[in-house]
């Protein structure tokens, strides 16, 4: 598990690109047979993949957290990018489909994961958080029928925003938030932009009482993404790439352009689960 410290806006105006890209990139979440994971100070939350495909993979807390096991005293959101995946919590197998998700408890204590397609292996996307109580593990599904430890995400919470002349045309999923899943802090949710947009969270804001993790996803090879950062008045760039994440701290703007349409993952931890708690920055304010 890589360790990040948290950093200030005074010093991030003076960063270097290679600088800004060593702390808040991720550059690589994902590679086969492995588990990666970063953890952040920043509110403490931890980001990483885990691709199995020719093994099944096993969570453990390692050294890092100092817990005799990894949601000893966490919650954990996990969203699958990849193809047909099983995830085991405590001896029970939930099947995680393409875009499907699970939100896991604290205290759950034996976690797996696992492909059902070597040639096309599951890549489950992971955001943790410190929890301090204990909710129900659930399987969460974009479509499809409600079951016993299943969720099929409200057609409220699949929100509709911007347009095509805006450049911004895109659909809000939420995942993990209070009235579908509950946790004791962290939020997830997925936003597509339809072909032909590329703008996404813009008019931009920032969140004083929450921290954020992007990933990107849904790119071709030569396709890439600007990923805005910093002060409204100091604002830096990240050149992100398919399926690497972006660390942003609660003071920094996060928004983003792309060479063309793309999908992303969105994880916020923090001091409240306000979906709407943002403070607006009009175009104009920004330098």
């Amino acid at each position: 598990m890589e360790l990040r410290t948290a950093a200030s806006p005074r010093d991030v105006k003076h960063y270097t690109t290679e600088r800004l890209r060593e702390e808040f990139l991720i550059p690589s979440v994902f590679e086969k047979d492995e588990i990666k994971l970063v953890y952040s100070h920043i509110d403490r939350i931890i980001t990483g993949g885990a691709m199995p495909a020719d093994r099944t993979l096993t969570l453990t807390a390692g050294e890092e957290l100092k817990a005799e096991y990894f949601l000893q005293r966490r919650e954990m959101g996990v969203i699958n990018i990849g193809g047909a995946g099983v995830i085991t919590a405590d001896g029970r197998e939930y099947e995680v489909g393409p875009r499907d998700g699970m939100y896991l408890g604290k205290g759950v204590k034996e976690i797996t994961f696992s492909s059902r397609d070597r040639e096309n292996p599951a890549k489950f996307y992971l955001n943790s958080a410190p929890a301090h109580s204990t909710y129900p593990t659930v399987l969460i599904r974009r479509e499809g029928e409600a079951a016993e430890g299943t969720v099929v995400i409200k057609e409220e919470n699949k929100v509709r925003l911007g347009s095509l002349e805006e450049s911004n045309h895109r659909t809000i999923c939420k995942y993990i938030l209070p009235g579908q899943v509950e946790s004791c802090q962290l939020e997830m949710g997925m936003t597509s932009l339809e072909p032909g947009s590329v703008w996404n969270t813009m008019p931009c804001h920032t969140h004083d009482r929450r921290m954020e993790v992007y990933l990107y996803f849904d790119l071709p090879e030569d396709a890439f993404v600007m990923h805005y950062m910093g002060e409204k008045t100091q604002t830096r760039h990240l050149v992100v790439r398919n399926e690497q994440a972006v660390i942003s701290p609660s003071w920094s703007i996060h928004a983003g352009s792309g060479s063309r349409n793309y999908t992303f993952i969105w994880g916020m931890v923090g001091e409240n689960q306000d979906f709407d708690d943002m403070d607006h920055i009009r175009n104009q304010e920004l330098l």
